[in-house]
């Protein structure tokens, strides 16, 4: 679907958060890719931080950013697979307002083409917490480079048509 460049571009804040119980700011590629990946767009990273893969810790961390007025947009990566210590998608569960099914659906088919059906192991997902959307990525880098390049750069682009997830911010919280 294209871009309408005659459209006005509107930047978003977004935090990111790494789900990890090895990763260092010295050694978190994955973030790094991300964020990189966002300034290019021409957003703005707000905040940034690394959590153990702990669902309490990573709820409360995603409950600071859902209650700052900086933060439209988080997205998490790691903690998605199957072991015992992936409990993101558990921890988006303790938070979320609605799900957004179709975010995981498409990540899972997108990856297919990269990873093949071991794309069924991940449990990407997101979910619309008190108005701010949260994306939960695999933490590998290819799948940060996949949700970002592939599904979140196109859809948190205002200029994106047929819709898109800016254009729903103002009216997230509408009851």
């Amino acid at each position: 679907m294209p871009i309408h460049e005659s459209l006005a571009f509107v930047p978003i804040t977004i935090a990111v958060l790494t789900v990890s119980d090895t990763r260092t700011p010295a050694d978190d590629t994955s973030g790094n890719i991300l964020c990189e990946r966002i300034n290019q767009k021409g957003h703005v990273v707000s905040r940034r931080t690394i959590v153990k893969d702990d669902a309490g810790l990573i709820a409360a961390q995603l409950r600071e950013w859902i209650a700052d007025s900086e933060v439209d947009v988080i997205i998490t990566t790691g903690g998605t697979g199957l072991t015992g210590r992936d409990v993101t998608p558990e921890a988006l569960e303790a938070v979320k307002d609605k799900d957004i099914p179709g975010f995981g659906e498409l990540f899972r088919w997108i990856s297919l083409e990269s990873i093949g059906t071991s794309t069924i192991q991940s449990r990407a997902c997101a979910v619309l917490a008190a108005g701010t959307y949260i994306f939960a990525l695999p933490g590998s880098n290819g799948a940060v480079r996949d949700g970002w390049d592939r599904i979140l750069s196109d859809q948190l682009d205002s200029r994106h048509r047929p819709c898109n997830f800016v254009e729903l911010i103002p009216r997230l919280q509408e009851r």
